[in-house]
C-alpha cells in the first residue's frame, strides 16, 4: 500500500526545503540540521506538568496529549525535526505480554516469552486498530507542525525481543542470549514474528504521515558481529528495507555498536546513527560516505559548562567537515534533569555553525 501523504516537503522546483530531510538524502543544507532523541520528555517542565495528571501510557493513549508533548521541544528550541512521542514497547501491548511501567523501574512485562509455545501464543496485531492512537497522533501532528518534519519510529526486532524475553530492562541480556544459543528455533520464531509486527507498524506510521522514521536498536551493542549477522541482521533488514521502499528516509540507530556498524549498514537505512563512543569522522569513514550520518554528542555533555559544550559541538561539526548528509544529534536520548537552557544552546550552536 502506498503512503496516503507525500513523504517529502518540497518546493515547486522539487528540491527538498526541509534541512533535516535534505540531509537525510545527503543534499546540501544552509546549516547543519539538529534534533535530539528523547527531546520530548521529563527534563522539560511542560512535560512534568502533564505527568502529574497522566501516566506515560495514558499520554500515549490520548493522541491530543501525545501530540502536545511532541510539539513542546519544537516550540521551545527550534529543532529541525519532531519525533513522535510514544514508546518502543507499545506493540507489546496487543501482543499480550502484559506491559506496565513501574515507578523507578522502567518497563515490566508480566508474561515474558521464554518458550516456543509462548511465541505461538502471542496475539495477532493490527496496527490500524490496536495501535490506532499512535497513528491518530501522527495525523494531528501533521496538521500542527507546518514545515517541521515528523519522525515516526519503532524498536528494532532485537531490542524489542530483549525486553519481551527478559521481562524488562537488562544489563547482561542473559535470558536473551541463552535463548539465542540454546534454543535458536524459538529465537528465530520470535524474531520472525516481531519483525512482521514491527514492519506493519512502521509502514502504518508512514501511511499516516510520518515523513521519516527511525528504528531504535538500542541494546544491540550487547552482541558481537557474528551473533548480530546470524541472529539479528536478517530481521532488521526485513524491517528497514520495507520502510525504505516507501521512499521516506530511514534512520538506523543503536548504541555500543562500533564493531557492528558495517553489518548494520548492510542491514539497511538511509541514515546511520552513531553513539558517542566513536568519533564521527571515523564512524562515517567506517561505513562509507554513501549513507547519511546522525550524531553524536554524549548526552552527559549537556550537563557541562557552556564553553565545554561549545568545544564538543564544534569538534563534531569539524569532523563532519560540512559534507552533505550530517544530522546533529546526541549519541543516545536526553537524560533526566538535563538543563533546558543547555539544550537550546546546542541547537543555536549547531545552527550558527563553525566560527
Amino acid at each position: 500500500m502506498q503512503p496516503t501523504t507525500t513523504p517529502l516537503i518540497t518546493d515547486h522546483s522539487s528540491l527538498i526545503t526541509s534541512r533535516f530531510l535534505a540531509a537525510c538524502h545527503r543534499q546540501p543544507t544552509d546549516t547543519t540540521p539538529v534534533w535530539f532523541m528523547r527531546q520530548a520528555g521529563r527534563y522539560m517542565a511542560e512535560y512534568r506538568a502533564l505527568r502529574e495528571k497522566y501516566s506515560l501510557l495514558e499520554i500515549c493513549y490520548h493522541p491530543e496529549l501525545a501530540a502536545e508533548v511532541t510539539l513542546q521541544p519544537v516550540r521551545a528550541f527550534g529543532v529541525d525535526a519532531a519525533i513522535l512521542f510514544a514508546d518502543i514497547l507499545l506493540p507489546a501491548i496487543p501482543l499480550g505480554v502484559g506491559l506496565e511501567f513501574a515507578k523507578g523501574e522502567g518497563p515490566l512485562l508480566k508474561n515474558p516469552v521464554r518458550t516456543l509455545e509462548d511465541v505461538k501464543n502471542l496475539r495477532p496485531v493490527d496496527p490500524e486498530t490496536d495501535l490506532g492512537y499512535v497513528l491518530d497522533s501522527i495525523r494531528i501532528l501533521r496538521g500542527e507542525l507546518k514545515d517541521t518534519p515528523l519522525i515516526g519510529f519503532c524498536g528494532a526486532p532485537f531490542t524489542v525481543a530483549s525486553y519481551i524475553v527478559e521481562g524488562g530492562a537488562s544489563r547482561e541480556f542473559l535470558k536473551t542470549k541463552t535463548m539465542m544459543y540454546s534454543d535458536p528455533h524459538t529465537w528465530h520464531a520470535l524474531m520472525d514474528r516481531l519483525s512482521s509486527v514491527l514492519t506493519d507498524y512502521l509502514l502504518a506510521q508512514i501511511r499516516a504521515g510520518a515523513q521519516a522514521v527511525q528504528v531504535f536498536d538500542s541494546w544491540v551493542g550487547a552482541l558481537n558481529p557474528a551473533d548480530y549477522v546470524e541472529f539479528v541482521q536478517p530481521y532488521s533488514r526485513r524491517l528497514l528495507q520495507a520502510a525504505q521502499e516507501t521512499g521516506v528516509p530511514v534512520i538506523h540507530f543503536g548504541t555500543g555498536t562500533t564493531t557492528l556498524l558495517p553489518a548494520m549498514k548492510a542491514a539497511g537505512g538511509t541514515v546511520l546513527g552513531l553513539d558517542w563512543r566513536i568519533p564521527l569522522d571515523k564512524g562515517w569513514n567506517l561505513i562509507g560516505q554513501d549513507v547519511a550520518i546522525q550524531g553524536n554528542l554524549d548526552p552527559a555533555v549537556l550537563f557541562a559548562p557552556l564553553p565545554e559544550i561549545k568545544k564538543r559541538v564544534t569538534d563534531i561539526l569539524r569532523r563532519a567537515d560540512g559534507k552533505p548528509g550530517h544530522i546533529f544529534n546526541l549519541g543516545h536520548g536526553i537524560l533526566q534533569n538535563t538543563p533546558v537552557n543547555n539544550v537550546k544552546a546546542v541547537v543555536d550552536m549547531v545552527h550558527q555553525g563553525l566560527a
